[in-house]
């Protein structure tokens, strides 16, 4: 059971802090030594691995990054299900960890909006409402439009051949209808043409709301005749970006993230027809 509650001075130092050395009441010869600092565990997964580290403790990802971002990529996985309970001393197992890294990790991503905190009970997974995702693609649609056409303004020939490609691996998803494929394969497509606006605030705006996009994890593409669809905006879309056409570019973008929350609506209306509860 996860609780956050108030820390008080012994919890603020740690149990074993040196500084317990000089506030204790208990004689300096009583005293146990101070046990050494936890290190960052080998065998836990560093998605930063591959980059130059630099050398001593400041050179080193805090174990709680670290968790967070694996618990990050299972949630966006769906791995971890939206409005599922996380199991605190499984996971902890799981890695290896004490409870106070992972602690540290699911209040990452509570303020990240990715899990609730629910006190005496634990953490759960947020899990998207219908008015939410009413309220979340039109901004959605707003922001990437204004992507498009950024992208479509800037995107020099290489761009538009890294973008080709990616498109091409969208067909050859659509045309099997790898519904898992397409989804990974669209989400590609949509940060490629998001880098390449070349705009920090508006790539911080797009992406902070995207994770919560990818919550719902393409679930509007289960809707009969959506595949094909998508892509068809997909082409008329890229078209537009190589053709450098910046105002039709971001007004397809933008028409591209509304009809894909008018398929979620229907199948949602679908399911809630049919007397079956909304898939995750």
């Amino acid at each position: 059971m996860l609780r956050f509650a108030g820390v008080d001075g012994n919890a603020a130092l740690g149990h074993n802090s040196k500084l317990n050395y000089i506030f204790s009441p208990l004689p300096f010869s009583q005293l146990s030594p101070p046990e050494p600092m936890p290190t960052q565990r080998p065998d836990l997964p560093d998605l930063a691995a591959g980059q130059p580290r630099a050398s001593g403790r400041l050179g080193t990802r805090a174990l709680y990054e670290q968790v967070a971002e694996q618990l990050r990529t299972r949630i966006l996985g769906h791995t971890l299900a939206p409005g599922s309970w996380i199991d605190e001393q499984a996971i902890a197992a799981e890695y290896g960890i004490s409870r106070t890294p992972l602690r540290e990790a699911l209040k990452v991503l509570a303020a990240e909006g990715l899990v609730d905190l629910v006190p005496h009970r634990g953490c759960r997974v947020v899990e998207l409402s219908d008015d939410d995702a009413d309220a979340l693609f039109p901004v959605m649609a707003l922001l990437e439009g204004r992507c498009a056409l950024e992208a479509a303004s800037k995107a020099g020939d290489d761009d538009l051949r890294t973008l080709q490609r990616l498109h091409d691996d969208l067909e050859r998803h659509a045309a099997a209808q790898d519904i898992d494929g397409y989804y990974r394969a669209n989400h590609e497509f949509h940060s490629a043409v998001q880098a390449l606006a070349g705009n920090r605030w508006l790539d911080r705006a797009t992406g902070d709301l995207r994770r919560f996009v990818r919550l719902l994890r393409g679930r509007q593409l289960h809707w009969p005749g959506r595949i094909e669809a998508s892509i068809n905006e997909h082409r008329v879309l890229l078209d537009a970006i190589v053709q450098r056409d910046a105002a039709r570019a971001e007004r397809v973008m933008h028409d591209h993230l509304l009809a894909q929350l008018a398929a979620l609506k229907a199948l949602r209306l679908h399911e809630t027809s049919q007397g079956t509860p909304h898939a995750r």
